[in-house]
């Protein structure tokens, strides 16, 4: 192989662009879904168990979840977004965008977990409870998604 031949062609290039929208769309999604319906859909706003910001009152604990809402929406319409440039420029792999879903559930879960919950302590996945069980679960789930995730992106990715 010559110098020549690993030189990226327009092609290559093009479709190494779009796969990474593709995947930053599935991880945009991924996380969007995971911030929007099971942490502030089921957790704030269904259990009741607590808010995005628990430090403060009652108004300020929901002023942060209306605003944690709207960047979780926002994270999930421009992931669809990014799909749909990616769809318009070549056929998607499902396979890859799912893994790029899941790799973003896990990612905002684990992110979530150690940030919000550990490092800043701004609140807790329950309260007036045992932490442990409630932590290894949102913390084991939030590690499994996200290595499904990479290792279905690992499996899928495109060979040059």
């Amino acid at each position: 192989m010559t110098s020549a031949d690993a030189r990226p062609t327009p092609e290559r290039v093009e479709r190494s662009t779009t796969d990474r929208r593709l995947v930053l769309s599935g991880v945009l999604f991924g996380a969007g879904i995971a911030a929007s319906v099971v942490d502030l859909f089921v957790l704030h706003l269904l259990l009741q168990w607590h808010h995005f910001y628990d430090l403060s009152t009652t108004e300020v604990a929901l002023a942060a979840d209306g605003l944690f809402h709207a960047v979780a929406w926002g994270m999930t319409v421009a992931g669809l977004f990014l799909l749909a440039d990616a769809r318009r420029r070549d056929a998607v792999p499902w396979g890859r965008w799912t893994g790029a879903v899941l790799a973003g559930l896990g990612g905002f879960q684990l992110l979530d977990a150690l940030v919000n919950h550990k490092l800043l302590g701004i609140h807790q996945v329950r309260y007036d409870v045992d932490l442990l069980p409630y932590d290894l679960a949102w913390t084991g789930s939030a590690a499994v998604l996200l290595v499904a995730g990479l290792v279905v992106l690992w499996r899928t990715r495109r060979r040059a």
